[in-house]
């Protein structure tokens, strides 16, 4: 290819496109801050490989529940409103993204890079033989407790030929661990995904590494990215400057702290946690990923583990553990699923997940002729991580990308 591309940042989105880019032929050098990969927002998130289940936070209604939601004890959102122009910002283009309409078109955004990143992780898996981060293909049920939710679900996918919705027994049936909720039924999707994305990271970096075209400058932190006349020429990192041919910024929420003249990235930090407990009992424990919709947590069984997610926090850049959130889903938890496994020997994880207020990622061109663009995923890094490293190659390479870049590129390549 002739060109080296760097790459800012290596987490999940920052490996896949690196994998990506090592699968067309590029040779590829990646940056990451922190002394090992796939250590942060990477690290313990979800698990669920959510396909299907895109929609944006952003909608028509959401400012009115999230006013309910911070008058309780138990939210799932909370809001600790600082001094940081950043911040308010985000949430006043957040409030004008909570619209029907504008919630539909972004979801229509994401549901077109998602299946395409579950077409390419299958490519991978299958042609590259890309295993041992516990996947499996397990399905989701989305399970709802309130029954106008759950009337309300049941209506959008009537006519649908890859979801369906269950009755209480059914999602019984389905699901045994769910004996004696107090679940009303369910939206079943058979073609979800789970697995760890931190072990994917791991996955990727040892075929990397394998490929010989893959340099890693760990514990290294840019300082700035120098420029002229519309290219971006050299990275700095400390008393370093690394010249590059082609750079993709894809650092999270840590991106806009390189921001360069022009170049507008909207991206503000998202807390959430999760719990990892060994299975005590493996009948106990659900083997399909489930969604408690109305206490806004995730499941998912990861290998001989359960992981537990949940919580939206708009605090700042503040990612050490609350014990008071983690206490508060850990009981919720503990009262679906009582007897998964010792929920008071967890391991307890908190990670800053880099959010636009639209909820559509920021992909592609920049404005600068060689800088590129990876980021703002959300809580669904590792759902969309593979297919959009392989846009950004597409996009390198001066390819046809694999699906319309409508409402994902900022700027035309």
């Amino acid at each position: 290819m002739g060109q080296r591309v760097c790459i800012i940042g290596g987490g999940v989105i920052g490996l896949a496109t690196a994998y990506a880019l090592v699968r067309d032929g590029f040779e590829v050098s990646v940056i990451e801050a922190q002394p090992t990969l796939g250590s942060q927002t990477s690290f313990a998130n979800g698990g669920q490989l959510s396909y299907r289940y895109v929609a944006p936070l952003a909608d028509a209604g959401v400012p009115w529940q999230a006013m309910g939601w911070m008058l309780r004890g138990d939210s799932p959102l909370k809001l600790r409103p600082r001094m940081d122009p950043a911040q308010w910002r985000w949430l006043a283009s957040f409030m004008a993204a909570c619209r029907g309409s504008v919630n539909q078109r972004n979801g229509a955004h994401l549901l077109r890079l998602a299946l395409l990143s579950q077409a390419t992780l299958q490519q991978w898996r299958e042609e590259d033989q890309l295993e041992g981060f516990d996947w499996r293909r397990n399905g989701k049920l989305v399970a709802f407790r309130d029954p106008k939710h759950f009337a309300k679900a049941r209506q959008r996918v009537a006519n649908s030929s890859f979801q369906q919705a269950l009755s209480a027994s059914e999602c019984t049936t389905l699901e045994p661990g769910l004996h004696g909720s107090a679940f009303v039924g369910g939206i079943y999707t058979p073609d979800e995904e789970v697995g760890d994305c931190h072990a994917f990271c791991q996955q990727l970096l040892a075929r990397l590494k394998a490929s010989g075209r893959c340099t890693f400058l760990l514990g290294k932190t840019v300082t700035r990215i120098h420029h002229a006349n519309g290219a971006v020429h050299a990275v700095e990192m400390g008393n370093e400057l690394l010249p590059v041919d082609q750079l993709v910024l894809a650092a999270g929420h840590n991106s806009p702290a390189l921001n360069l003249p022009g170049l507008s990235l909207p991206l503000y930090p998202l807390k959430g946690y999760s719990l990892t407990l060994p299975l005590a009992d493996s009948g106990k424990a659900p083997q399909v990923s489930i969604t408690d919709y109305d206490r806004k947590i995730v499941y998912a069984r990861i290998g001989e583990q359960l992981r537990v997610a949940a919580m939206v926090d708009i605090v700042g850049f503040d990612s050490a553990l609350d014990p008071k959130r983690l206490n508060q889903m850990r009981q919720l938890a503990q009262g679906t699923f009582p007897e998964a496994g010792n929920y008071q020997e967890a391991i307890e994880w908190a990670g800053m997940r880099p959010a636009t207020p639209s909820g559509v990622p920021i992909l592609g061109a920049s404005g600068y002729r060689n800088l590129w663009l990876n980021l703002g995923h959300g809580a669904l890094g590792f759902t969309l991580a593979s297919g959009s490293g392989r846009l950004l190659s597409d996009l390198i390479s001066h390819r046809k990308t694999a699906i319309d870049m409508q409402g994902l590129a900022p700027h035309a390549a």
